[in-house]
């Protein structure tokens, strides 16, 4: 251990024996000096904790020492106590205080007086030194951490690139493979021609929620899920869910009831989105693991006041059960029970996670109660603000679309083109097509559109470039009437909405897309400019 050092100054040796032989008990190593230039030149090479300073010593005396230390950065705040046998008057401390002494100790020296008065600024000197020694690993690590923290930083950029490119990759041919299967469906098919349809819709619907699951869990660990405040329908959300998935009942011969009180409001505020996609995680895993009886899905209303309603859901089947192990681990990414589960019925094993998080994001929080071999009930709790009629938003999509609505699709990618061309004619609507934002912006500066479907990622100039240039040409024509913007994309990323609403987009649809929801959105639009 290194020991701390006292500078000693005094010109007769007798005094620095004296001196060392006082503080002998402190541990510490004495550098002796016998003038004011040697002392002095001492502080040039070693590191003292303290100085004590003799005042009389011929050539350059005590102040006169202490006033060059001061003026060196090294010894500017270095602790000296003078000791002299000067001390007729209060003239001499007053002087070697306003020096920068730190005391004065006349001689002949008191053992105790001078003991106390090392020890005060020893431990003061080892206090800085320790501070010293922290400051330094704090910064130390504040460094590595800021170092760390742009690593991780730019992985999260990298990885969110890469997911925004991998979803924009596989969305675009998916919205090709479900946007052409969807409209087959309407088609007068032979049955072995429809059965053989069916299969592709439902493995093209299995890879898109593997895909959303993958998606839409990286969003989470990146904080980039944002809870909306919608309006919306409970029931028929419900509806929804039961005619998407009944089907899969009916092929298992299990029995799927849903149970919603009658007390509970028409129309609630909160992210209906996010909602469905807790409960067809839930309700998908039940039918998933049940083979005999039944899956049901009950909401009840726990409490109701003039501000909100607070209900509880459950998903309760007859399934295989959860041994409580397994339980453990059932909320945890990319984890199943066990692996012979993966084997035999699939799946990312992100499903109940997502769930759980989003859960937690609503202001809930997921529960399970299961026995093996006889079911599981999976429940959990939320708060929607709510209004006691339905509004008309919710019936907007019964707006008839008027024929002579004129529609640009902007899209490059020649099958996305034609899902569109096809799903518009299938609702009774023409387009014109744009291969590339700027080709979009000069037709719509001669036609004039009422409606733009918009991508974002297109050659020459992309969807949002686009929209900002057709928003700065109407604002010079404010005569023309608005054209309304969708974004009709496979980048499905919370900033990638958010974009296309800064630029002046009116809406987002993210592919692969059902009919449904642009012709909702259409709804909304021909109202609009009724």
């Amino acid at each position: 251990m290194i020991k701390e050092k006292i500078l000693i100054v005094d010109d007769k040796i007798e005094n620095l024996i004296s001196l060392e032989r006082l503080l002998s008990d402190f541990k510490v190593d004495f550098v002796r000096a016998e003038s004011g230039e040697e002392a002095l030149k001492q502080t040039l090479h070693e590191d003292f904790a303290m100085a004590i300073l003799d005042v009389q010593m011929p050539g350059m005396d005590g102040y006169e020492t202490l006033d060059f230390m001061r003026q060196r950065k090294k010894t500017k705040l270095l602790p000296v106590i003078f000791v002299s046998a000067i001390h007729q008057s209060d003239l001499h401390i007053i002087k070697g205080i306003e020096s920068g002494a730190v005391d004065f100790i006349p001689k002949p020296i008191i053992p105790e007086i001078l003991q106390g008065k090392v020890k005060v600024f020893l431990d003061l000197y080892r206090q800085r030194k320790e501070l010293n020694t922290l400051l330094n690993y704090l910064e130390t690590k504040n460094e590595e951490l800021i170092i760390e923290k742009t690593k991780a930083e730019d992985a999260t950029r990298a990885k969110s690139l890469f997911l925004a490119n991998m979803s924009h990759e596989i969305r675009s041919p998916m919205n090709g493979i479900l946007g052409l299967s969807q409209l087959l469906r309407k088609a007068d098919l032979a049955e072995e021609h429809k059965d053989m349809l069916q299969v592709i819709c439902t493995s093209g619907e299995n890879l898109l929620q593997i895909i959303n699951d993958i998606l839409d869990y990286s969003k989470i660990e990146a904080g980039q899920i944002e809870i909306e405040e919608i309006e919306f329908d409970l029931k028929k959300l419900v509806d929804t869910i039961y005619h998407l998935l009944n089907f899969k009942t009916q092929e298992k011969n299990i029995e799927f009831i849903v149970d919603i009180e009658d007390n509970i409001p028409i129309s609630l505020i909160g992210d209906s989105f996010r909602l469905n996609q807790i409960l067809m995680n839930l309700v998908n895993n039940a039918i998933k693991f049940t083979h005999k009886g039944s899956v049901k899905l009950s909401i009840k209303c726990l409490e109701k006041n003039n501000e909100y309603v607070s209900l509880f859901f459950s998903i309760k089947d007859t399934g295989i059960g959860i041994s409580k192990e397994a339980q453990t681990k059932l909320f945890k990414e990319f984890t199943q029970t066990d692996s012979s589960t993966t084997r035999k019925y699939g799946g990312t094993g992100l499903g109940l996670a997502i769930s759980k998080n989003l859960t937690n994001l609503m202001g809930g929080k997921i529960s399970l109660e299961s026995t093996p071999d006889i079911g599981s009930e999976f429940m959990f709790e939320l708060k929607f603000a709510y209004k006691e009629k339905e509004t008309e938003m919710l019936n907007n999509e019964n707006v008839e679309i008027p024929k002579q609505l004129s529609i640009l699709v902007a899209e490059d990618n020649p099958i996305n083109q034609k899902v569109a061309i096809l799903t518009l004619r299938h609702m009774g609507l023409q387009c014109d097509v744009a291969k590339n934002g700027l080709e979009a912006f000069e037709m719509h500066k001669e036609n004039h559109y009422q409606v733009i479907l918009m991508d974002m990622q297109m050659p020459v100039l992309d969807g949002i470039n686009a929209t900002e240039k057709i928003r700065h040409f109407e604002s010079e024509n404010p005569d023309l009437a608005k054209t309304f913007i969708i974004a009709l994309t496979a980048n499905a990323f919370v900033e990638d909405k958010q974009n296309c609403i800064d630029a002046g987009m009116n809406d987002f649809i993210s592919k692969p897309f059902k009919e449904e929801a642009l012709k909702k959105i259409l709804s909304q639009v021909s109202k609009s400019i009724a």
